[in-house]
């Protein structure tokens, strides 16, 4: 870990909530809202989130399945992410939510015309804005989990 914790603190809450508490705190509600507020598919959602957790490589957001009333996706959905030009597993809105994600992330840039065409087709302008919210709090902080080191300390099986 590349931050001091005091004994007995949890690194995520103590660094989120305690150490910079008027940016912290306020990094964590924007964080949790992309999952409270979220009008996206379940789907679409992972398949996007997951992708920015590979390419962060943040082992709690690799780890993390996001739970709508009880739906999560299937145990083989990462290794699908992970090809997402390729699988058979996904519909065209997924497959665009994991193509979004990685060239959001490494390649923002490139967003040219041809994929702008191809993503309004499948999403409306409403929808692009929230998942590109959503993508940059994931790349954002899972990013910072990473980076510090938070991640390694509380990997778990949800």
């Amino acid at each position: 870990m590349n931050i001091d914790i005091p004994p007995g603190k949890d690194p995520i809450a103590y660094v989120w909530g305690e150490m910079v508490p008027g940016i912290g705190v306020a990094a964590s509600a924007f964080s949790l809202s992309v999952y409270q507020y979220s009008t996206l598919g379940l789907r679409e959602f992972e398949a996007a989130r997951l992708r920015v957790a590979q390419i962060n490589g943040c082992l709690f957001c690799l780890d993390w399945r996001t739970d709508r009333d009880g739906q999560k996706v299937e145990e083989e959905f990462a290794d699908a992410v992970e090809q997402w030009r390729t699988t058979d597993a996904f519909d065209e809105r997924t497959r665009l939510a994991a193509e979004y994600a990685e060239r959001y992330a490494l390649d923002h840039h490139g967003l040219d015309e041809e994929f702008w065409g191809r993503m309004s087709a499948h999403y409306s302008q409403l929808e692009i804005v929230e998942l590109s919210m959503c993508i940059g709090s994931w790349l954002a902080f899972g990013r910072l989990n990473h980076v510090l080191g938070l991640d390694t300390q509380c990997v778990l099986r949800y």
